[in-house]
């Protein structure tokens, strides 16, 4: 018969054994191999059925085998030390705590972020950006960064994957209950769970309570709605991760923004954290969290909304992770104007200012949508990408609001991404390294990071190298086999069909691996360009290859699961089958599985949609060279040492199919002539490939330090926290109104700001030509209306020009005010302008908005340059 309620009973543990409670809770488990082993210890069947989660564990072992261990002495001690060390890594001081200027630094940081990947005992994550928000959080937690999560509670998690018998995606949507899973309520003094409402339209309220997971030192918040007093729609608001309509997303991010928020807030109140300074959100999706900031100005501080966008702008950090339009939220503007002002959510907040927050009003835009990545740019003073190239996608992308300005000078910068090594470093990899230099230093090396290279790892003798590949590409094959089976009792084959799974891959066979989401742009099936040239690289009789692949399609795109479908037919093939494999329900659990695995970690997106793709930063940490397309963090630290790059046809603009023949021929061409020859070339007496294990040594020595997550929060904090939390604390209620005051002048006057002469002075080029090191003196006459030369700032800028007169790579060189106001309030402003370059070069002058308050000239979007380019006029000169 089937239970007509759910509950859990938890075990009472003795007495003796009560910190195994905290050692279970506290996800720090996770990425902590000693503590993972003493769980083990409770029970290694129970521990292997419970997938190594602590708290499922702790409710499955019996009381006799509590008791026994209750009076095992070595236990005990082990329990001891294990939950020392977790009080001493959660209270004492690291990183962050040791840094000289502690003063400036930010008491903390809010890290807002819809999906959230710690554990796979905690699935509340679909893809990288999950992952990288995890990372981040354990990243933080290592430095000592006092930083505080913010997600929701998705009841179904993301969705499980299973294949049918053809093939096709299934999903399915298993029920978590937070009471098994390593979670606690957030609970008043009183005892009652604390929880944050929201307004509905229609006289509606959307309760959710307050989740609390430790990871490690930081606090991760997820807000659940599924509580008895919403009704059965307000209920399902948190029931899926990226599921439901237009209504249902929108309600999501109000929940995640507005009430995280609140959250934070109650979270601050209840425990004494100290109240953030600096608030971080990933993408546009919980944009709204500006929005409830600036309530609480106006409600506490009396502010009016201009002055309130400052205060919540010098504090609020913006990352963008894709370089896809596509991948932004954008919602009718009816649909968010019924959610908010009268009778809805944030009364008292104009309705017609919230929306031109989310008004895409440059060329191109669409007047009808409110576009959350927009909102979040216009209410974060500082932004950024996450890689090198795609910050400068990004800029290409939103410089539309910023109009007049290079997108070189669009005010995102990035911060490219890292992985938390501990994480995702296989433990034989740790081994190795600690028998080098010690457990204590490796331990430091992977989670704080700061050396440029890992020069210990340039002595690990050959054999021993190529050993521990071995032993991981063993270890692989072994799970690709029994996931394989499983998979096939899934699509119904009988057990007895399956003895030919036992010869799936070979442990001396080089290995390739893919792994990620299947949106069309990461082209999973370029590898099936060519069947027949890839079906004679998996069987080549001298240097095979072996391919594992696992990927999730959007529930909702058809297209995806047709390119998962006919990836795994090819792998059906009865001739191939031992040689590629497709692996279902691609999670945590797997991929820390193939990435120490695999020898090769492929990726083949089309340039430049990829935002940064951190598999293979994880595969590089375990010794996996990658083969990729030069996008993301590869293009950016690609060395001939770490791995290939697969040529790309950027060229060719809409010929799609060509590109793809190309890329695809030239991905054939690198495994067949260069990645498998060097895998299988053995040197000397000692039967190595010496040259691939070098190449696995120097991407550890000078690779391996770069992608740490360490290296990247330590970014964040030097780059963007910190300079957020000092405009933070100067833009008191008073300076929130100087300054709103002055750009609202500032914009009424610009209309009327030009530059309207320009002269050489000086050393003026003969003939069109000057000598490298020559100084050009300028004299420019602008006018400021009501302006005075402390509202601005007048700039020579030039570097070298392109066949039409445009200026790349350019320097800005300040110019002086010499004489003004004349009668008509024009000023004269002065100054040198070196020729650093050599080649064709151009100038300009432009003048732009200067308060000591801004994080850049370009905040405002406000630029005045000459109108036209006359050699003569000395305007732009080549």
């Amino acid at each position: 018969m089937k239970a007509i309620r759910r509950f859990t009973v938890r075990p009472v543990l003795p007495e003796p054994l009560l910190p195994l409670t905290d050692l279970a809770r506290n996800l720090r488990w996770s990425w902590h191999s000693e503590t993972r082993e003493l769980f083990q210890s409770v029970d290694p069947e129970g521990w292997q059925a419970a997938g190594g989660d602590p708290v499922r564990l702790l409710g499955a072992v019996s009381a006799a085998r509590l008791a026994e261990l209750a009076a095992d002495r070595r236990f005990l001690r082990r329990l001891a030390v294990a939950a020392a060390d977790l009080d001493d890594y959660v209270n004492g001081g690291r990183w962050y705590q040791s840094q000289e200027n502690g003063a400036e630094l930010p008491a903390a940081i809010a890290y807002f972020s819809p999906e959230f990947g710690i554990t796979a005992a905690l699935p509340q994550y679909s893809g990288g950006l999950g992952i990288l928000a995890g990372d981040h959080l354990k990243a933080a937690s290592d430095l000592g960064v006092p930083l505080i999560g913010v997600g929701l509670l998705y009841r179904h998690g993301y969705f499980r994957q299973s294949l049918s018998r053809d093939g096709w995606q299934q999903e399915h949507y298993p029920v978590l209950d937070p009471n098994e899973l390593p979670l606690g309520l957030l609970r008043q003094d009183d005892g009652t769970p604390a929880r944050v409402s929201l307004t509905m339209p229609g006289g509606r309220t959307l309760h959710a309570h307050i989740w609390q997971a430790r990871v490690g030192r930081v606090p991760l918040l997820l807000l659940d709605s599924d509580v008895e007093d919403n009704d059965a729609a307000a209920r399902e608001v948190t029931d899926r991760l990226y599921g439901g309509g237009s209504d249902h997303r929108l309600l999501q991010e109000m929940l995640l923004g507005i009430g995280g928020v609140r959250a934070v807030r109650a979270y601050c109140r209840i425990t004494g954290h100290p109240d953030p300074e600096v608030f971080h959100t990933n993408e546009g999706h919980a944009g709204f969290l500006g929005l409830e900031r600036i309530r609480e100005l106006e409600r506490e501080q009396g502010l009016g909304f201009e002055a309130a966008v400052e205060a919540v702008r010098a504090g609020t950090v913006f990352t963008t992770h894709t370089p896809v339009p596509a991948g932004i939220d954008r919602f009718e503007r009816a649909l968010v104007a019924r959610h908010f002002g009268e009778g809805g959510e944030l009364a008292g907040v104009p309705v017609e200012r919230i929306l031109e927050l989310g008004a895409e009003t440059y060329p191109g835009g669409d007047p009808g949508v409110f576009n959350m990545a927009v909102m979040g740019l216009r209410l974060a003073q500082r932004a950024n990408g996450v890689s090198t190239l795609h910050g400068a996608v990004s800029r290409e992308m939103f410089a539309g609001l910023w109009p007049g300005f290079d997108p070189a000078d669009v005010p995102i910068t990035s911060v490219t991404n890292g992985v938390h090594a501990p994480t995702w470093v296989a433990p034989e990899v740790v081994r190795l390294g600690a028998r080098q230099i010690g457990a204590g230093r490796t331990e430091d090396a992977l989670s704080v990071g700061g050396s440029p290279r890992w020069d210990a790892v340039a002595e690990i003798p050959d054999q021993d190298v190529w050993d521990l590949r071995r032993v991981l590409r063993e270890q692989l094959v072994q799970e690709v086999r029994d996931r394989l089976r499983a998979s096939w009792r899934q699509r119904g084959a009988a057990a007895a069909e399956l003895g030919w799974v036992d010869s799936v891959l070979d442990p001396d066979v080089l290995t390739i691996g893919f792994a990620r989401r299947v949106p069309s742009y990461k082209r999973l099936t370029l590898m099936l360009r060519d069947p027949e040239r890839l079906r004679r690289l998996l069987l080549d009789p001298e240097r095979p290859v072996q391919i594992v692949v696992a990927g999730k399609a959007h529930p909702a795109d058809d297209g995806g699961k047709r390119l998962v479908q006919e990836l795994v037919r090819f792998a059906d093939d009865p001739r191939v089958r031992h040689r590629i494999v497709f692996l279902p329900d691609y999670g945590m659990a797997m991929a820390q599985k193939l990435y120490p695995g695999c020898d090769v970690w492929l990726n083949n997106p089309l340039r430049p949609l990829e935002a940064c793709g951190t598999s293979g930063m994880k595969a590089a940490l375990n010794g996996c060279l990658n083969l990729s397309v030069l996008d993301g963090w590869w293009d950016e630290w690609f060395e001939p040492d770490f791995g290939w790059a697969i040529p790309t046809a950027d060229g060719l603009g809409a010929d799609e199919d060509r590109r793809d023949h190309l890329e695809a021929s030239a991905l054939y061409e690198l495994i067949e002539n260069r990645v498998a020859p060097r895998f299988y070339d053995r040197v000397g007496h000692s039967g190595l490939p010496v040259r691939w294990i070098e190449m696995v040594r120097r991407t550890l020595v000078s690779l391996g330090p770069k992608v740490l997550a360490g290296r990247m929060v330590r970014e964040y904090v030097e780059r963007l926290y910190t300079p957020a939390a000092l405009a933070h604390r100067a833009l008191d209620a008073g300076a929130a109104r100087d300054l709103a005051w002055w750009k609202g002048r500032v914009r009424a006057a610009w209309p009327r700001v030009s530059v309207e002469h320009v002269e050489t002075l000086a050393a003026a080029p003969v003939n069109g030509t000057a000598e490298l090191g020559a100084t050009l003196t300028l004299r420019v006459q602008v006018a400021l209306d009501t302006l005075t030369p402390e509202d601005v700032e007048v700039q020579a800028f030039g570097g070298r020009v392109d066949p039409q007169d445009v200026i790349r790579d350019g320097r800005s060189f300040p110019l002086k005010p010499a004489a003004g106001p004349d009668l008509e309030g024009r000023w004269v402003y002065e100054g040198p302008l070196a020729l650093d370059r050599t080649g064709p070069f151009g100038y300009t002058v432009r003048i732009l908005p200067a308060h000591p308050l801004l994080a850049t000239p370009a905040e405002l979007g406000l630029v005045a340059a000459p109108v036209e380019t006359d050699a003569g006029g000395g305007v732009v000169l080549r």
